[in-house]
């Protein structure tokens, strides 16, 4: 049965990799974390003489160099002085040449978010009128190329390397302590262990190509490495290193002392061993909690704890779901998983799964900010898969919990006889055991599987007792080679037999069946879960697109006019109504302003009185009074309004519309 199982979980396998390596294939380059909010000058904007800088206004804090931000004239040289500098805040300028000609210059920028994320962008601006330009913006782009897909794959192997080494010690500590000397779980352990230190060191090494370049060659760049150890980033991956040496230390004790020691000694090794694991498991995860989505935004202070149980939990769910795996596929039959630490596991994941719900509803409020932002942002759609993977999840272990009440233990034959022999051997102790576990032996023996081992034990005595005569015959170190020789035969009887009348058990093979099938959608849980910390959050995005909407309500001066509609409710007869101002060219200098006045219901009409004023209140600039002639009904207008420079101005409008009921509305608009 066994042999016959192997070959489709290796196959299954390898098809759950190679989804989740497609899904991340196609993230693409990393989503911009930090969103650009403003920029002076606007983009799109046209102004009449060259800026003395360029500024742009970020979601979040970024770390820049003095290629970072970058001002291009329309035959691409450089006109900026390469000394960007913050402003205040999240503001960032770098100050332009002087006497700059007219013409449309591209504005590019290419930063690190807070939560270690390339950003990259470009727009354009011009002075004077709109020009052609040599200058591309569509290929602006940070963390794509082979370089971003390569550190995609050595995130996704870091989550997946952090889990199989939290879960698997975990098991071991808290399910199955004799499992510490199976061979099978030993090795998933260490390769959990060795596969997090390369990929760290990997991630390492092609940090600084990945925020900067994006060239293969740049990853072997020193002096690049030694910006990147200065960053939050850096820093956190060193840390990682070091975490590690000690997780190192860990593993080596308890596979080693651990593993030589009594049960009794065992139970006083094991709370030392658990509170310093829980100690590197704690640092580890922190290592991500401190340089990624929950160290920047909001409640950061809360949020990276609430991030570092959340990845506790996860690892000790799917890790310890591995090493069951691992345990009931290729597991010695000598030492089959008890039926004890299978429920010990399953009591184990319960609270596991309690803990992610808590922290994942706290992070997923954090992130989204909105119900819409589930469906309208890319964080949130993921998000909404991430959820149902875990609901797939979460039902498939029902199953596991049924049948893992249903189990029932397969002591293996040569376990009986080694049994009768240590008892035998002290004195006669323990004959009730010996007897008892000789009675489970045979009742293991049923069907299918009674038959074969019969057939298998016939024709191993068969080629014993034919081994022994040739024996017989031969003398000096030819016979201690056929006595090896035969009693490695005798081993691998045993293990077929051993092997045979576990999985007789059909609940233990259903256990496994369902176990399996976890594992496969957890594989493709953290595929979804790198691509998500890779992903811009939804509020990030909202801010964006309501920055970007900004930004074309203030680039409308380049297509000839702004305009404002404001509703107003004086209380009065005739008191409700909508008030539009047209500003045409809405640019500094001369302006022609139009203002319509009409009812709910669409329809112009007149009313006593109107008057409107302009401040600037950041120049301290104003109020400009504007006095506009009544054209016709519903309809008023002023030429040359004089606006004496660009920026953000408020447009306020008194309205009355009887002797005593009148309102003043305020809006703001950018002149540019």
């Amino acid at each position: 049965m066994t042999q016959t199982i192997a070959p489709r979980v290796r196959t299954l396998v390898l098809l759950l990799l190679a989804a989740a390596c497609a899904l991340l294939a196609g993230a693409g380059p990393a989503s911009a974390h930090a969103a650009l909010t403003g920029s002076d000058p606007r983009q799109g904007a046209v102004v009449d003489k060259a800026p003395a800088q360029v500024s742009l206004t970020f979601s979040e804090s970024v770390s820049m160099d003095d290629d970072s931000l970058r001002v291009l004239d329309p035959k691409g040289r450089r006109v900026d002085d390469g000394r960007p500098s913050g402003t205040g805040g999240t503001t960032y300028s770098v100050k332009l040449h002087a006497g700059l000609p007219d013409g449309t210059y591209t504005v590019t920028y290419q930063v690190v978010s807070a939560d270690s994320h390339p950003v990259a962008g470009a727009y354009t601006f011009s002075v004077g009128a709109p020009s052609e330009t040599s200058v591309s913006v569509s290929a602006q782009a940070a963390g794509g190329g082979f370089v971003g897909g390569l550190y995609g794959v050595g995130r996704y192997v870091s989550y997946a390397a952090f889990v199989v080494l939290v879960g698997g010690a975990a098991f071991v500590l808290a399910c199955w302590p004799r499992g510490s000397g199976v061979r099978a779980v030993q090795r998933l352990v260490v390769s959990g262990w060795l596969a997090l230190t390369a990929a760290t060191l990997l991630l390492l090494l092609l940090r600084g190509s990945y925020t900067g370049s994006g060239k293969l060659a740049d990853v072997f760049d020193l002096s690049l490495l030694g910006e990147v150890l200065q960053t939050k980033s850096g820093a956190a991956l060193v840390s990682r290193l070091l975490l590690l040496a000690a997780a190192a230390l860990f593993i080596a004790v308890l596979f080693g002392a651990y593993d030589k020691r009594e049960d009794e000694e065992r139970r006083d090794l094991t709370f030392g061993l658990g509170v310093g694991g829980s100690v590197v498991a704690a640092g580890l995860a922190a290592t991500w909690a401190m340089s990624e989505h929950a160290s920047v935004g909001l409640q950061a202070g809360l949020a990276m704890p609430v991030d570092v149980v959340h990845l506790i939990a996860v690892a000790t769910w799917l890790g310890g779901l591995t090493a069951l795996l691992v345990a009931l596929y290729r597991g010695p039959a000598q030492t089959p998983v008890p039926t004890l630490a299978v429920r010990r596991f399953s009591r184990i994941a319960f609270g596991s799964v309690v803990a992610l719900v808590a922290t994942g509803t706290y992070q997923s409020w954090r992130q989204l900010g909105s119900w819409t932002a589930f469906t309208d942002t890319r964080y949130g759609q993921l998000l909404l898969v991430k959820i149902g993977l875990v609901a797939v999840l979460v039902g498939i272990a029902y199953f596991s919990r049924r049948w893992t009440a249903q189990l029932a233990e397969t002591v293996p034959a040569v376990a009986g006889q080694r049994q009768k022999e240590r008892v035998a051997a002290s004195g006669g102790r323990g004959d009730d055991e010996a007897n008892t576990t000789g009675k489970t032996t045979a009742a293991g023996k049923v069907g299918a599987a009674g038959k074969a081992t019969a057939a298998g034990e016939a024709k191993a005595a068969g080629k014993t007792k034919a081994a022994g005569k040739a024996s017989g015959t031969g003398k000096g170190s030819g016979g201690s080679q056929r006595a090896a020789q035969l009693a490695r035969q005798r081993a691998a009887v045993d293990s077929a037999r051993q092997k045979r009348q576990r999985d007789a058990d059909p609940h233990r093979f259903g256990l496994r069946r369902s176990v399996l099938a976890e594992a496969g959608v957890a594989v493709v849980l953290l595929a979804v879960t790198t691509v998500l910390t890779q992903t811009e959050p939804g509020r990030t995005e909202e801010d964006a697109k309501a920055a970007g909407a900004t930004s074309a309500t203030s680039a409308a001066p380049a297509t000839g006019a702004v305009t404002l509609d404001m509703p107003f409710d004086t209380g009065g007869q005739n008191g409700k109504g909508v008030v539009r101002v047209e500003l045409d060219p809405a640019r500094v200098g001369a302006n022609d302003l139009h203002l319509y006045v009409e009812r709910p219901d669409g329809t112009a009409f007149d009313i006593p009185e109107v008057k409107v004023a302009l401040t600037q209140k950041a120049k301290d600039i104003g109020p400009l009074p504007v006095a506009p002639d009544h054209i016709t009904t519903g309809h008023w207008s002023a030429d040359g309004v004089q606006i004496p420079m660009a920026g953000d101005w408020e447009v306020a409008v008194t309205v009355r519309t009887s002797d005593i009921d009148q309102v003043t509305l305020t809006k703001n608009a950018q002149i540019g």
